[in-house]
Parts: C-alpha cells; structure tokens; sequence
C-alpha cells in the first residue's frame, strides 16, 4: 500500500506519517523541502514540490499514484483537483474558522458560535463576511464536490488551533517568555473565562488515522476534531504555569484594553469557540490519545528545549512585542481604577434567601420573611 502525505513537517505531520508506516504504508511526503524534521524516518521519500499551484503539484505527480493521500498542507482545493484519477482515497485538513461567527462573531444572532458548534452550523459564503474563513469553507466544498463526483473517497476534517511542537505561531511562547522573563504578572482579557477548543498534534493525527482505518464510514464525512477537554484561557494560563513552577499574578482586564493579550487569545473578542466532538466520537470512536494537561505539559517542555530566538521568526509570526512596560503601565491606571469604583457606595445585601416560601405555622399565607 502506498500513501501520499502533502506536508509532514507541520505538528500533526509526524504522527500521520509514523501512524502510516505503522499501518504497513510506504509513505511519500511532498513538502517544499524549506526544512525537515528528525521525527521522519529515512525510509519516507520526499518529493520537493510547492503544493500551492496545480503546475508544481503536476510535474511532481506525473505517473504516480497512491492508494491513499492525506492533504494537510499547500492550497487544498488544487491538490484535491491534482489528485484526480492518481488515487480511491483522499482525506482533507480544513479548519474551524470556516463557521459563520467564528471569525466575526456579530455575523450570527445571537452572537457568536453555537456551544458546542456541530458540523451542520452554517459555514461563510461570501468574501465580504471573512475572506480567510470564506476560502476555508470553499476549499472543503472543492474536496467534497470531486467525492461527489465520484473521482475518489473523500473525507474532510476541520482542524482547531493545533499545539505541540513545530507550530509556527506556538501561542504557548507568549506565556513560558513572559515565565523565564520572570514578570510578576499576566495579563488576561475578560477574566480569562473564553472558552476555544484546541487539538494537541498526537490527538488530531489520531483523528486521522481512525478515518484511515475506516473508510467506509468516513466517506463523505466532514469533521469537527480537537481535545476532550476544553480548557478557558485562564486554565490554559494556569497549566503552563505549573508546569513551569511559577507563581504570579493574573490581572484580567476588559477585552477592549487588554492588549498584551492578543497574540495568545488568538481573537479580538471573548466569544466562545467550542467544537462539537460527537460525530467524530460517535462514527469513528475517537478519544484522546493525551489528556489536554499532559499535552499541554509536554508541549511546554518542548518549547523550553527548543527555546525560539529572542525577535526572531516565530516572535514575529506571534506579533507579540512583548512590551512589559507598556504592561505595566496598563495594569497600573487598571487598579487604580478598581480602587476609585470600589470606593463609590453601591449597598447590596451579602447573603440573599432564596425564594421559596417557609411558613412557619400551618395556614400562614406569607412567612416571616414576607414570601
């Protein structure tokens, strides 16, 4: 059996192609050979193409074919159409943004996402709503139309923000530099109380492979994936800092000013961004293969083993300036406001009954306290 991977190098790559080499597949990657990584065996060939453009995805295909491909990289839609005719089976790697309200949440009413949000919510369909999400959505549709069609098997998952080692904008780093800096604060927007389903790479390669494994009931599918567990913000916070044996303070600060914030909350708004698990759960019988702390855990350690360079790429891909004294400033003017609204008087009982009546001789029509 042969299979294809395009990309492989990403987080879930090594475990989708560990995962195939397990299953008895002669594995080729096709990746623009910019870099590779040790977790690839030698026997894993590697074709050195751009999967971004149909004339580089072609040349690199001509007279070969694959009992099975996986696409998780490059411009899905050309390499679904490129593989036509070279293969029965191909799953695609999307992602949750194509739901209608994840990238702008007042698209929908009420706003926001559905908790959890199944597979059937409805996806962008225009430029104008969020170009990125609107190409997202139609990159799946360009899959699921060749499945159709009848050209091969097709199967299609949507990713959630991906964590573990080689992620290129690894959010994690805006907390462990801010640890090993040794700031004596963190700053969270809204109390750190949004919710967002993430995926460790193991997990969601796992999710993958059990499409593999049975591809009978996964054709035809889409599918939400990502952690069991959804952790908040603050919880996230909280791992990384354990892990790290850490001891701050939070300061949590309106959404609209807590701006250090979000390169690792990922979004300008609070809204909750949880993914319906129960058709991946229920079809293919999915758990995870690490608990969320566990992943969450190791994913630090990596980073603390494979420390990325002070202002170098993976900063700039984060976009985190990392601007401690513009933070502190802004958590300054922050409690010196609490204190002046603590100060204004706003009297309210401290302990409320709860509202049922407790009469306390038969007949009373009002108890003592007037219920």
């Amino acid at each position: 059996m042969k299979a294809l991977v395009v990309g492989g190098t990403g987080p879930t790559g090594p475990f989708l192609v560990n995962g195939l080499l397990h299953r008895g597949y002669a594995v080729t990657m096709l990746h623009r050979g910019t870099h590779e990584i040790p977790e690839i065996p030698p026997a894993v060939e590697h074709l050195h193409a751009d999967p971004h453009f149909r004339e580089t995805l072609d040349a690199a295909l001509a007279g070969r074919s694959f009992d099975l491909v996986i696409a998780t990289y490059g411009r899905i839609r050309f390499v679904a159409e490129a593989l036509v005719g070279k293969t029965p089976r191909f799953i695609g790697i999307g992602g949750v943004a194509s739901y209608r309200g994840y990238a702008v949440p007042q698209a929908n009413f009420p706003t926001g996402l559905k908790v959890p949000t199944p597979e059937t919510a409805p996806v962008v369909t225009n430029e104008e709503e969020a170009r990125f999400s609107y190409l997202i959505a139609m990159t799946e549709e360009a899959v699921m139309r060749v499945h159709r069609q009848g050209h091969y098997n097709a199967t299609f998952f949507r990713y959630p923000y991906v964590y573990g080692p080689y992620q290129l904008v690894p959010r994690e780093w805006c907390v462990i530099r801010r640890i090993l800096d040794k700031r004596p604060f963190i700053i969270l927007p809204d109390g750190g109380l949004a919710l967002m389903t993430h995926g460790y790479a193991a997990n969601l390669a796992q999710a993958v492979l059990l499409a593999v494994d049975q591809p009978e009931a996964s054709a035809g599918q889409i599918y939400n994936c990502g952690d069991e567990q959804v952790l908040t913000l603050h919880q996230w916070v909280e791992v990384i800092t354990r892990t790290m044996n850490y001891d701050w303070e939070t300061v949590c600060l309106p959404n609209a000013v807590a701006y250090p914030a979000r390169p690792f909350a990922l979004h300008e708004t609070s809204a909750h961004r949880v993914m319906d698990l129960a058709k991946l759960k229920n079809e293919l019988g999915y758990k995870d293969l690490i608990p969320t702390e566990e992943a969450l855990a190791r994913t630090v350690q990596w980073y603390l083993e494979h420390l990325p360079e002070r202002g170098g790429e993976i900063e700039r891909r984060l976009q985190d300036p990392f601007n401690y004294p513009a933070e502190d400033q802004l958590v300054t003017i922050f409690k010196e406001s609490l204190q002046r609204m603590a100060a204004i008087p706003f009297a309210i009982e401290s302990t409320r009954p709860h509202p049922y009546a407790h009469p306390k001789v038969p007949g009373q029509e009002r108890d003592h306290r007037d219920r």
